[in-house]
């Protein structure tokens, strides 16, 4: 009996040991499938400071722990701790900052704010289309035509004319769609330093630029060079204007002559440009001239030039054209038809009052500020709605070309009315057909 009992106990005693070292044995498995891998060393980098601002990021769902157990895993330190993804993508669209003090950012729990819900603006809807040209002259001039809204514009409204300066094959459609629309077009590379034989440049220019012009049929009328510089050179390019226009007409092309830029020439220099107006005259041309100015279009009217009285209907720089022709044109028989083929707001006409800026668009807080209109749309059609009914008085203006439909670079940015042709068609063009 005895001996029974103290092998019993033996093999208790065995059974006991077995089960403590499979204790130990799977404790340390456990052990071993949490164990943490190092990461490979990562090279030293220097951290860039963090720009001062508030980050929202969506908050973090946050995950039940098993019920078995929780495992807290070691912060290695010195070695890389792989960044969120959350964090990856915030930082990727935060702005890169110089020079701004780094501010620590706390590790807590982030906050969502809700982006509110942004109602859209109503869109202006088109007029309906004319049936044919009402008396409004306002017109277009386009830099590039880039946006649908630009075509849509002459499909409906059918304005009095539209010059283009580089985009040139869209006049064909211009034509097509609007046939009573006169179209003028200018080449870019229309400069030239004013030297020497006047005549000879002239011959110079149209045979390098023929090929071009021949290829632009729909254009009723080409421009030569832009703004000219003719302060103590108004003879020299009279001439070069007389020659362009006779032999254009040998290929069957008509010259816009002039295209002056605001605010000159001055009243005695016009009378040395009238060979060039009796040329254009003898050959089917026109006369186009350029009229800015700022902060508002009509800040020049009743003004005098040097020398002359003032007019109250006329101006130094808007309705600059009335003096040439009250003055001189009408009463030598000269009465070219005329297009103001760049008109509109201008800041960089010098020694004027108001704010700094280029295009319309840096002046629509000013004309708010000044009580003009309410908004900045409404302030500039405001000015286009009154120089259109000016330039109604004279039945020799063919129109105007608002300065720029798509503008091309951000230089033009400012002077863009595309955006507002809506707005053009339905309070000024389209009221001027009923």
């Amino acid at each position: 009996m005895r001996r029974s009992v103290l092998r019993l106990l033996r093999c208790l005693a065995v059974v006991a040991v077995l089960g403590l070292a499979a204790a130990c044995l799977g404790q340390r498995e456990r052990q071993e499938s949490i164990q943490v891998t190092p990461a490979s060393p990562s090279p030293t980098v220097r951290a860039s400071p963090t720009p001062t601002m508030v980050a929202t990021v969506a908050p973090t769902a946050t995950v039940a722990p098993t019920a078995t157990e929780v495992v807290s895993l070691p912060i290695l330190v010195g070695e890389s701790t792989p960044t969120p993804t959350w964090l990856a993508q915030a930082q990727a669209n935060l702005p890169i900052l110089s020079n701004v003090q780094s501010t620590p950012m706390p590790s807590t729990t982030f906050t969502l704010t809700p982006v509110p819900t942004l109602t859209p603006t109503p869109t202006l809807p088109w007029p309906e289309p004319l049936e044919k040209p009402g008396r409004s002259k306002l017109g277009l001039h386009v830099q590039w035509n880039n946006s649908p809204e630009i075509m849509e514009f002459i499909r409906r409204m059918k304005p009095a004319v539209v010059k283009s300066t580089g985009d040139l094959g869209f006049l064909a459609e211009v034509k097509a769609a609007s046939p009573s629309t006169v179209t003028i077009a200018r080449l870019l590379n229309s400069s030239l330093s004013m030297e020497g034989d006047p005549v000879e440049a002239a011959r110079t220019f149209v045979a390098q630029n023929l090929p071009e012009y021949q290829r632009h049929p729909a254009v009723d009328y080409w421009e030569g060079l832009n703004e000219p510089g003719i302060q103590g050179r108004m003879e020299w390019y009279t001439s070069f204007e007389v020659e362009r226009v006779r032999l254009m007409a040998e290929h069957g092309l008509r010259c816009a002559v002039g295209a002056f830029s605001t605010g000159v020439p001055e009243w005695e220099e016009f009378a040395s440009f009238l060979p060039a107006i009796e040329a254009a005259q003898e050959h089917q041309g026109i006369l186009t001239l350029h009229e800015y100015d700022a902060p508002t279009l009509d800040r020049s009217v009743g003004a005098g030039l040097p020398g002359q009285p003032a007019h109250a209907e006329r101006g130094a720089f808007a309705l600059r054209y009335r003096w040439w022709y009250e003055d001189f044109l009408k009463p030598k028989g000269l009465v070219l038809p005329l297009v103001i083929s760049e008109a509109g707001i201008d800041g960089t006409i010098p020694n004027r009052p108001g704010p700094k800026g280029r295009g319309w668009q840096d002046f629509s807080g000013y004309w708010v500020e000044q009580g003009v209109a309410e908004d900045g749309i409404q302030a500039l059609l405001k000015q286009l709605s009154w120089y259109d009914a000016e330039l109604q008085r004279d039945p020799y203006v063919i129109g105007f070309a608002v300065f720029t439909a798509g503008a091309m670079t951000g230089e033009w940015a400012s002077y863009d009315i595309t955006q507002v042709l809506r707005h053009i068609a339905t309070y000024i063009v389209a009221p001027s057909a009923r």
